[in-house]
């Protein structure tokens, strides 16, 4: 059990760190879609990006990997001055805050969960057992919340709301009221199985609650901005926490039975989801199945 353990831990870490490594960042195209009549979203690698643009200046949502800094700002003056103003985190993720260095020293304040920064600051250790490397000092938050948070500008409310402990423990959940846009960060993402990253405080439980938490503030017709994956509505959700519930239940009955987690794994209990979830891989189905037993055992 400890090896499997091991390697889904190692995974967690190293998939994100890989893809940047990989890349190309010079071939990254960034992509700007018009989602509501000042709302975009930026999508080129790494997390999706939002921008409320007006004559208040720009208030913008994670800003992907750091290399893709003079490419971000580019298409942010494609839609508007340029001037950030505010820049909200919706979690500790590089390929969501790898940017803020970039970001923060054009002036914009930076908002996000005290969990996040002080992850940003004391970073859990890298996949290859090294410490983590903390934040340069322009990349951190300077305003930080663990209640909700309002808002006023460009004619639009915009909320942030925490969600505790969920895909880490310092996600935000951003509501565009006027716009009628939720942005989840990766608590919740439409392409591939959940990932509950436990090594930065994620649970089981908060991201159940996260997904009742949109379901119960989305409209029929709101459009759910995922972390990653395609904007979806509220069915989208459901039926996501639909699907994490049954597995949930399966991985329980066989932990009730003593099986260890590579038997659990082995089991290859999403079966009947893998055509269904977009995106779909066995690596995420075996550590989504991992990372429930994980939690399911430590009980």
């Amino acid at each position: 059990m400890k090896a499997a353990i091991a390697g889904l831990v190692l995974a967690v870490c190293m998939s994100i760190a890989t893809s940047a490594q990989q890349q190309d960042f010079s071939k990254v195209e960034i992509k700007t879609t018009k989602v509501a009549s000042n709302f975009y979203t930026l999508d080129g690698s790494g997390g999706t990006i939002g921008v409320l643009a007006g004559p208040d200046g720009v208030l913008m949502v994670d800003t992907q990997f750091a290399p893709l800094g003079d490419k971000i700002v580019a298409a942010i003056k494609q839609i508007s001055d340029g001037r950030i103003r505010y820049l909200i985190n919706t979690h500790v993720h590089p390929d969501h805050i790898g940017g803020n260095e970039n970001i923060g020293k054009l002036g914009a304040t930076i908002f996000a969960r005290e969990n996040l920064r002080l992850r940003m600051m004391k970073p859990a250790a890298q996949a290859n057992g090294q410490p983590g490397v903390p934040a340069p000092a322009a990349a951190l938050p300077t305003v930080t919340y663990d209640a909700p948070l309002m808002f006023h500008v460009n004619g639009e409310d915009v909320r942030l709301i925490p969600v505790p402990a969920a895909h880490t423990d310092g996600d935000t959940m951003v509501y565009f009221a006027n716009a009628n846009v939720i942005m989840t960060g990766d608590f919740y993402r439409s392409t591939g199985y959940p990932n509950i990253d436990r090594a930065n405080g994620g649970t089981l439980n908060g991201m159940l609650t996260g997904f009742d938490a949109i379901v119960a503030l989305a409209r029929a017709d709101t459009k759910i901005v995922p972390g990653h994956g395609a904007i979806v509505d509220k069915t989208a959700v459901a039926a996501h926490k639909a699907m994490m519930m049954a597995v949930r239940d399966k991985v329980a009955v066989l932990v009730r039975q003593d099986k260890t987690q590579d038997e659990v794994v082995a089991a290859k209990l999403t079966a009947e989801f893998d055509a269904k979830v977009t995106g779909a891989t066995p690596m995420t189905a075996d550590r989504f199945v991992g990372q429930l037993y994980q939690e399911i055992k430590g009980r």
